[in-house]
């Protein structure tokens, strides 16, 4: 299997790991190399006005709720997490490693807004371990042992209809009431 990097190194992940689970690659986004590919990336952003508002993926989105964007590396189309893209375009050409999550701060699975280190207020997408992923959706009340988990696909049905409902509310441009109904799970207005 090729690398995200192009390389066949016996160090570098393979996009295909144990039993044929996907697997995180290495990734680099050089601001120079792949310039083209960073406008078709942005192409498909709408980007909320204010100062903590997502930035929100419009394009494909897989069947756990997450961004799909498609990348070619070394003569190899490979696809990868939108969030995880944007994580590591945010590095200006440095690697994403394999085992850096793109961790949501903002619980939103489409958002591909990266938060750069120092920033404050709401983080949105921050690179950071397994163990901190466990621990964020620990603190969230998100996974280990939900009833919606636990009754098989119900819970990444419910995060990739959101998903579904965020995007078709941006669609045409940012709309912060439909964001809000979206977020919220209704389309009925609100009342503010």
């Amino acid at each position: 299997m090729m690398t995200a990097t192009g390389g066949h190194g016996p160090l570098e992940p393979k996009a295909v790991g144990v039993m044929g689970v996907s697997q995180p690659l290495r990734l680099v986004v050089d601001p120079w190399v792949h310039s083209d590919e960073l406008l078709r990336f942005e192409d498909n952003v709408v980007r909320g006005p204010g100062a903590e508002d997502c930035a929100i993926w419009c394009s494909a989105i897989g069947a756990d709720g997450y961004g799909r964007f498609w990348v070619r590396r070394g003569g190899t189309r490979v696809m990868v997490r939108a969030n995880r893209y944007a994580l590591a375009a945010a590095l200006n050409g440095k690697p994403l490693e394999p085992w850096v999550r793109a961790l949501h701060g903002c619980d939103n699975p489409v958002c591909v807004r990266a938060s750069l280190p120092g920033e404050m207020g709401l983080l949105h997408i921050i690179g950071g371990s397994q163990r901190d992923n466990m621990m964020m959706m620990a603190r969230a009340g998100r996974g280990g042992g939900r009833v919606l988990v636990r009754r098989g696909d119900h819970g990444i049905k419910a995060r990739r209809a959101r998903a579904v409902a965020l995007r078709e509310a941006v669609r045409h441009g940012w709309d912060a009431a439909a964001v809000e109904a979206a977020l919220l799970g209704s389309t009925d207005p609100t009342l503010w």
